[in-house]
């Protein structure tokens, strides 16, 4: 199964809406997870956790204070304004900044001190933006896609589907993060069967977060 960018906003909603998951655990959920899938992937130094304002930098967020828990040396970069963010990523920024973990606000961006950042990482996650992006990225995360793309030997984690790939075509919009792992939720989306995809994604890994099977084995098309 294959879900579209509105199938993935349905199963979201009708999960908080009608079987009374609260939006906050399934961010927790598909952290913590994403979190995990990493350790096991081996990690060998410092991670770098570049987080949009949306859910997507949300989940970003708590897989960051998992890998604190775990005592993975961790560096959480924002990409917005503190008071920007809304909702269940706001819960989850205010839990990470009261932890004490090395945080950056990066806007406006030094593009000098983002490459000095990357450069020193293990691994780089991808928490800019989620399944719900249409459209080309604007700046300048034009530029910190392509500093995040030209920081090897680092390898890139993307949550969820890397920033600029199109949900449901597979196709970049624009600047996209070329990713050597994806996290994906749920299940593998529309666009992942594009042969356009892969050289995006990496190895793709589905991660469920406590949706009810009900609900993810029958979505609304």
């Amino acid at each position: 199964m294959a879900l579209s960018r509105d199938q993935v906003r349905e199963i979201d909603r009708r999960a908080i809406e009608e079987f009374g998951v609260p939006g906050v655990v399934l961010m927790e959920n598909a952290g913590r997870g994403a979190a995990e899938l990493l350790m096991s992937l081996g990690i060998a130094g410092k991670v770098v956790v570049c987080c949009g304002k949306g859910n997507n930098g949300g989940d970003g967020f708590v897989v960051a204070r998992h890998l604190d828990i775990h005592a993975v040396p961790v560096r959480v970069l924002l990409f917005a304004l503190p008071e920007d963010l809304t909702g269940d990523a706001a819960v989850n920024y205010q839990i990470v900044a009261r932890s004490g973990l090395p945080l950056s606000v990066c806007l406006p961006l030094d593009l000098q001190a983002l490459q000095r950042e990357l450069a020193a990482a293990d691994w780089i996650v991808d928490a800019l933006f989620g399944t719900g992006l249409a459209g080309a990225v604007r700046s300048p995360f034009d530029q910190i896609i392509a500093a995040i793309n030209a920081s090897a030997p680092a390898r890139v984690f993307a949550i969820d589907i890397p920033s600029g790939l199109d949900c449901d075509t597979g196709q970049p919009t624009g600047p996209t993060i070329r990713a050597k792992h994806t996290a994906t939720f749920v299940a593998q989306k529309k666009g992942f069967a594009s042969p356009a995809a892969p050289p995006w994604l990496g190895q793709t890994h589905v991660l469920h977060i406590g949706a009810p099977r009900c609900l993810v084995a029958f979505p609304v098309k």
